[in-house]
């Protein structure tokens, strides 16, 4: 891809720090590099939802430069680092566009623009993100539920105990569920045995006769989901949002779930039937479901038939938020910028046919 005798452009355009910027120019001499972070957020505002940009800018930021300047640093940039948002045109004002990493992990988040099935090396930083904090918060939706906290918050509300409404479980000696045990499912896989689950779950593609990942008892493919609900006390989602995971969980899975069962999704929304879930709480088959994730989250507020429902526990995506910032998105940029000059390959290269 590159050599190390010639200059390398490469352009931030999302906000980095100084030392972040001091490690990327210390990958070697060859690095030419342009920090335009948050000079987009102008165009940002005018391109993406208004519920993204109140999200994901800083307050009454309004870009630098004048359009054709931005341009013109497009036009020049070999490698960009992004992050969310980002120009949905961006493939097509960048001719010179080699590799493009984003430091969100999810593949689904450039589904939006002409990035996505394009000739550009497009990375992410899969795997490096803040994974244990991740599945803290899954431990801490099962827990939510499993010790009927959810109960108290309907009773303050009204004002006065209903005892006999609280239903807590022993965690000990349940099943936990994993589907997808990558980076994030193996720590909450981990967690869950910590605590004496029996922890079982599903990846795209087990290697068979692989060591299992720590404090799982079995790990199947894609197939092996419908064979695990049944006994599963808890479903924690953590896979990539792919064509085959669009709704994966519909009603019929809904309906294979254990009864009482609790669901958690730190994945995508676009996994999940809303629909179908809330029947599931309705007709009460499932004891909850703890979702930091919904459909359409970078452009509105979530629906109402999940977010009335004391049952349903959302939050905004911050299950990666954590007072201990533990992300590895610039490790993982500088060792492939590294690679790139080299002419290695890149790790997390998006395969567009499989989505992530």
């Amino acid at each position: 891809m590159g050599s190390s005798k010639r200059s390398v452009n490469v352009l931030l355009i999302q906000r980095t720090g100084a030392a972040d910027q001091a490690r990327i120019r210390a990958v070697d001499p060859a690095i030419h590099l342009v920090d335009a972070g948050g000079w987009f957020d102008g165009e940002y505002r005018e391109t993406w939802p208004a519920y993204s940009a109140a999200r994901y800018l800083s307050p009454n930021s309004s870009g630098s430069g004048t359009r054709e300047e931005r341009d013109r640093l497009l036009a020049q940039a070999e490698v960009i680092l992004g992050g969310w948002p980002f120009p949905l045109d961006l493939r097509a004002r960048a001719p010179k566009l080699k590799w493009f990493h984003q430091r969100p992990a999810g593949a689904s988040n450039l589904l939006t623009g002409d990035l996505w099935g394009s000739d550009v090396a497009v990375t992410t930083s899969r795997g490096a993100g803040n994974t244990l904090a991740m599945a803290e918060y899954a431990i801490a939706g099962i827990l939510y539920f499993a010790k009927s906290l959810h109960r108290a918050v309907i009773d303050r509300a009204v004002g006065g105990f209903d005892h006999r409404a609280y239903r807590p479980l022993l965690i000990e000696g349940k099943t936990a569920c994993v589907v997808g045990a990558g980076g994030i499912g193996r720590d909450v896989g981990r967690l869950c045995a910590a605590l004496g689950m029996r922890v079982v779950g599903t990846r795209r593609n087990p290697e068979p006769g692989a060591p299992l990942p720590e404090g799982f008892v079995e790990l199947g493919g894609p197939g092996d989901l419908d064979r695990f609900l049944p006994d599963s006390d808890f479903v924690v989602i953590c896979c990539q949002w792919t064509p085959e995971t669009t709704r994966l969980f519909d009603a019929k899975r809904f309906a294979a779930m254990k009864p009482d069962s609790v669901l958690v999704n730190v994945a995508r929304g676009e996994i999940v039937d809303e629909d179908a879930l809330a029947e599931a709480l309705e007709r009460g088959h499932l004891r909850g479901a703890a979702l930091d994730v919904y459909v359409g989250e970078f452009e509105h507020a979530p629906p109402a038939r999940l977010w009335s429902d004391p049952k349903v526990l959302i939050t905004p995506h911050v299950s990666g938020a954590s007072d201990d910032e533990r992300h590895r998105a610039i490790d993982l940029f500088c060792e492939n910028l590294r690679a790139y000059i080299d002419g290695k390959p890149l790790q997390n290269v998006i395969d567009w046919e499989r989505g992530y």
